[in-house]
């Protein structure tokens, strides 16, 4: 995969994302002291996506697959249409983290998979990355997601960040709170090792939850002052509702929710709203994700 903008390493830099320093305006510098906490700074868009034309395309490309394929999802396109928008809106990939603002070296997601949909069944975490030029970010998307499920639900495979913490939480409770007070020093200043920011979820750009395979309804999730993540996205359970016209009929649509919580210092309400109505273009005419990441 090739990174976001590649640049010459600064002394500030962190192993996950360049130093923004002075091209950050000055203000919005001087705003993170006054404002520190990302839990606090949270700015929360809820976006209702009608669905006809992404129903029709995921049939049409279900239609040509095997009986024992990996079926295209609504779940797979959301996530490569975010992937694709951040690539073309950079700001969306920004943290901030000790007081100081960086743009993330990547594109990432981190969601949940269930092995079974029962109360008692296990899950584990899937991290991946997307964005990667030259290649179409729906068949990147989808092949990642396809090998994670796989791992998970055939292999019985479990994510590195399980196995850490079932042996952290065995410690006495004095030691893990001094534990977690390290890893948060660490991360203030930008020193977790690589190989736990590889696996630690609140380290991606994205955490995306989708709700709509568990019938429940949610649009909104927290955001977290530990670790670089900045943006939480929950997909829900698509609905229909009417659209009336100009003549006062209306017609049944289905639609599905989305609810994005974004760490508000990273941009201003324009860049965002801006960000959004790509979203929704890509969303709209998902054959788009079928062009390379960088044709917008």
């Amino acid at each position: 995969m090739k990174d976001m903008e590649k640049r010459k390493k600064r002394f500030k830099d962190r192993k996950d994302g360049y130093y923004l320093g002075e091209e950050v305006p000055a203000l919005t510098r001087f705003m993170v002291y006054l404002l520190p906490e990302r839990t606090k700074n949270e700015a929360v868009v809820n976006e209702e996506i009608e669905l006809a034309a992404l129903n029709e395309y995921i049939k049409e490309k279900n239609a040509a697959l095997g009986e024992d394929d990996f079926k295209y999802t609504i779940f797979q396109v959301v996530v490569s249409a975010i992937a694709k928008t951040i690539y073309h809106r950079k700001k969306l990939n920004y943290f901030i983290q000790g007081r100081r603002y960086y743009e993330r070296k990547h594109i990432s997601f981190s969601f949940i998979i269930k092995k079974k949909f029962e109360d008692k069944s296990e899950e584990a975490l899937a991290i991946i990355k997307a964005g990667t030029e030259g290649v179409s970010p729906l068949d990147e998307v989808r092949e990642k997601i396809k090998k994670a499920v796989y791992d998970v639900r055939v292999k019985d495979k479990t994510d590195g960040t399980t196995g850490i913490i079932e042996k952290l939480v065995k410690l006495p409770r004095f030691l893990l709170r001094f534990v977690c007070r390290v890893l948060k020093f660490l991360d203030y200043h930008g020193w977790t090792p690589a190989s736990l920011m590889k696996e630690d979820p609140y380290y991606s750009t994205v955490f995306i939850s989708n709700l709509g395979s568990i019938k429940m309804h949610a649009d909104y999730h927290h955001l977290t002052d530990y670790g670089t993540n900045s943006v939480f996205v929950i997909v829900g359970e698509k609905h229909t509702s009417p659209v009336f016209k100009d003549d006062g009929t209306f017609e049944m649509k289905e639609f599905l929710p989305i609810g994005l919580t974004i760490d508000e210092r990273i941009a201003d309400g324009l860049y965002f709203a801006n960000s959004i109505k790509l979203l929704k273009k890509y969303l709209a005419d998902p054959k788009l994700l079928e062009e390379n990441v960088e044709v917008e």
